[in-house]
């Protein structure tokens, strides 16, 4: 399981538009973090129905 990311500091973040930015990168880990999270509700979802 992936551990949530966690924001940049503000430090991190030069704004002068770097590609990828620190905001690009955690928002790209978010989303991956985001969908397993969702693979794992659903599939504990499953596990529970075909107990039954």
């Amino acid at each position: 399981m992936l551990e949530k990311p966690t924001p940049p500091e503000d430090y991190e973040c030069c704004e002068s538009g770097c590609s990828p930015c620190v905001w690009d990168t955690y928002y790209d880990e978010m989303q991956l973090w985001q969908a397993e999270q969702t693979a794992l509700k659903n599939k504990a979802k499953e596990e529970t129905e075909n107990a039954k």
